[in-house]
């Protein structure tokens, strides 16, 4: 399809008697960020390696911008990038001098890699430090210029495995910045992240995979909603007060959670206002004092934990 950048269908991986991959479809549109979310373990980067030729699936068919991964792998490698977990970069080098290197191993020829290395070096606002040695750098500037190098031969396809990994805020917000001017510029981008906030952020439609297989696939406001709608967070200022305000919410006492060291109790609700309003009222005449009271979607942490009953905390194996 003209339209699709990466078809995935029916893929199959196992690693001895373990599965990684257990019959995974997946499209991704082109000019969009797709998000690919899951628990340890899920296939993530399984799912990464195979879609960038690093390995073979055992079964089932793919195409990345056009063409087969296993019979055309090598046009596969021409049209796509790469961003893994860590940077690859030359420490030792300033960052023209990495850039253009990767320029050379890519057979662009030395006046081609030098150009190209300046256009990324303007674009990712790192003009001023090309010559700076790549030690000198901020995490945030370390991994704009690893995503720079990723771009040298103009993808069509980019894939971002984790790319903000140890960034503190500030890194990471940069390269948001980064990755939406991409997409800006019609580059089609699939991104893993361990964090879920960054795929609210980024990612145009998300893909939530579980044991080799996807789950649930959507914009994350339709993901949210598929949780359960909206929520009505009460932060009371008594703690002990706490049972006396569960039993006023008109909902099932069964949907609502409650959280004693944080005085918070959160229940969904259909009609936000009059939900708003409703439990306002029954907490003055009550005698409850609130200390705030809000109205919320789910977040992607709580649709993530609803869908896979599991945290994805800690870094995936397969």
């Amino acid at each position: 399809m003209a339209d699709t950048a990466i078809t995935v269908e029916g893929v199959h991986k196992t690693y001895g008697d373990r599965t990684a991959l257990d019959g995974l479809d997946l499209r991704v549109a082109r000019g969009t960020v797709h998000g690919v979310l899951g628990p340890n373990g899920a296939g993530k980067t399984t799912l990464v390696r195979i879609l960038a030729t690093l390995l073979r699936p055992d079964a089932g068919r793919i195409q990345v911008a056009g063409h087969d991964i296993v019979t055309e792998a090598q046009a596969v490698r021409f049209r796509i990038g790469l961003l893994g977990q860590h940077a690859a970069l030359d420490e030792e080098l300033g960052g023209r001098q990495n850039l253009e290197m990767f320029g050379r191993l890519y057979h662009l020829g030395a006046r081609h890699a030098r150009v190209r290395a300046g256009e990324l070096l303007d674009r990712f606002g790192l003009g001023d430090t090309g010559r700076k040695p790549v030690r000198a750098y901020s995490g945030g500037m370390r991994r704009r210029l690893d995503l720079a190098a990723s771009l040298i031969t103009e993808p069509e396809v980019l894939f971002l495995d984790e790319p903000t990994t140890g960034l503190d805020p500030r890194g990471r917000a940069e390269v948001w910045s980064a990755v939406r001017s991409l997409v800006g510029g019609g580059t089609t981008v699939l991104l893993t992240t361990q964090y879920l906030e960054e795929a609210d952020q980024l990612a145009d439609r998300i893909s939530v995979v579980d044991r080799g297989r996807v789950i649930a696939d959507g914009t994350a406001d339709e993901l949210k909603a598929d949780t359960g709608g909206d929520r009505i967070d009460v932060v009371l200022r008594h703690p002990g007060q706490l049972g006396a305000a569960v039993a006023l919410l008109p909902v099932p006492k069964e949907d609502v959670s409650a959280d004693r060291d944080r005085r918070l109790i959160s229940a969904p609700v259909t009609d936000r206002m009059a939900a708003l309003s409703g439990v306002v009222r029954a907490l003055e005449e009550a005698g409850i004092e609130a200390e705030d009271i809000a109205l919320r979607r789910p977040t992607l942490d709580e649709v993530f934990l609803h869908l896979t009953g599991r945290d994805d905390r800690t870094k995936e194996a397969v």
